[in-house]
């Protein structure tokens, strides 16, 4: 194996912008500069792996930039050493991104996200001649027209057959049966239009076919496509989960969810135990093969943004550990997004509770969390979100697996004063 010697390494680091704007389009293409310096720097996964370790022991010492870099070209080492035919089908649901979708020039927030993740993906596979991948663009019922600008976009710059944009609406009009109970769009938050792309992507039959679902946003370049399928390929997982908690994941994250996210965490771990090996249950990075796709979302319970939880139970109950969790590099996209302000948590918990009803066999502390989180009204959630325990906050979520020294009436105690 080829060591990275001081020279390459200073090379490296030194190519790398000390700035990372995934809107830009000179940092895109340095970054995809670097990922290549490290690919002919290091001949192999594992040497590529043990300058990633070089980095992670003291991540706040290097660019952004190399991190993201070298998690694109650990991704494309992967995929380079893959020989047998893999297909791969994207799907992401569009909602109000009719401004992300345009670029910088035609709107502040435009990201140019649609042509920008076609671009990661021909960057990801070109010179792998046995991948072949497409993308399915869901318009959720977007009354600002996503999904028509999408095709707009598509029809005027991309000469490409393999993207389409299909939308909910039309499906549910059908009658198609994966989008039942729906009787409109207005009952999807995102969950109802992946669960219809998933869907579609099965109709196809391809082998080593993988579904993959990222969000809209430029958050995650999917030219890290590549640390999904691995563990699918090579270790025979039915699923693989992007997760920002792990300690070779590399965040970059705004705003003040974090003490609300370890809360709902911390909840849902208690209904759910089944899943404690799963910390970022909400990472909108997920790969699922096709015939567990097809398997699980029929009879799907929720079809708005606890959805992630819900397929991933599906598939855990059919097949004990059969999911992966993947440390990726992960960049927070909130100016324009769609779900900061909407807080979901509380709705989420409460489905999550009735899939613990349907799904789990009876367990006295998950049905006493389940029975509590089912009686909050959103006045009492967000006392709850305000005051909530330094025993939670002061743990990572990585600890809830164990920890469990916050009890329901230790909650209740707090709601009530």
């Amino acid at each position: 194996m080829k060591s990275l010697n001081s020279i390459d390494y200073e090379k490296i680091i030194h190519a790398s912008s000390s700035n990372l704007d995934l809107t830009n389009s000179t940092h895109l293409e340095q970054v995809l500069e670097v990922a290549e310096k490290i690919l002919v720097s290091c001949l192999t996964y594992e040497a590529i792996e043990a300058f990633e370790n070089q980095l992670i022991s003291n991540k706040d010492a290097f660019p952004l930039m190399t991190h993201l870099a070298t998690k694109l070209a650990k991704s494309k080492q992967i995929v380079r050493n893959i020989s047998d035919a893999v297909h791969v089908t994207i799907v992401f649901a569009v909602y109000k991104e009719h401004n992300r979708i345009r670029t910088r020039e035609e709107h502040p927030h435009g990201e140019n996200f649609l042509l920008r993740k076609i671009k990661q993906l021909n960057w990801l596979f070109d010179g792998a001649p046995n991948f072949s991948w497409d993308m399915t663009v869901v318009d959720d019922g977007d009354p600002a027209k996503s999904g028509k600008i999408a095709e707009e976009i598509l029809s005027e710059k991309y000469d490409g057959d393999n993207v389409k944009v299909i939308f909910l609406e039309e499906a549910i009009r059908q009658g198609i049966p994966v989008t039942a109970p729906m009787r409109s769009t207005d009952e999807s938050r995102k969950g109802g239009s992946i669960i219809y792309g998933m869907w579609d992507a099965t109709q196809q039959f391809k082998p080593n076919h993988i579904i993959i679902f990222p969000d809209a946003d430029l958050s995650t370049h999917l030219g890290q496509v590549g640390l999904l399928i691995d563990p699918i390929i090579k270790q025979g997982k039915d699923a693989a989960v992007g997760s920002r908690r792990e300690k070779e994941s590399i965040v970059i994250k705004k705003g003040a969810r974090n003490d609300r996210g370890k809360l709902f965490i911390y909840l849902w771990k208690r209904m759910l135990p089944n899943l404690n090996y799963i910390v970022d249950t909400q990472c909108g990075f997920k790969a699922f093969t096709a015939e567990t796709v097809a398997r699980i979302i029929p009879d799907m319970l929720e079809k708005q943004f606890a959805f992630d939880i819900e397929l991933l139970l599906k598939a855990e109950l059919h097949h004990q550990n059969s999911i992966s969790k993947v440390p990726i590099a992960w960049i927070d996209s909130e100016a324009a997004s769609t779900t900061t302000d909407i807080q979901p948590y509380l709705s989420m918990l409460q489905c999550i509770a009735q899939m613990y009803k349907k799904y789990l066999p009876h367990n006295i502390q998950a049905q006493g969390f389940a029975d509590f989180v089912i009686s909050l009204d959103k006045k009492k959630w967000d006392f709850l979100l305000e005051n909530i325990p330094s025993e939670i906050t002061s743990r990572e979520p990585l600890d809830f697996n164990e920890y469990q020294g916050v009890r329901v009436a230790d909650l209740k105690s707090i709601i009530d004063g």
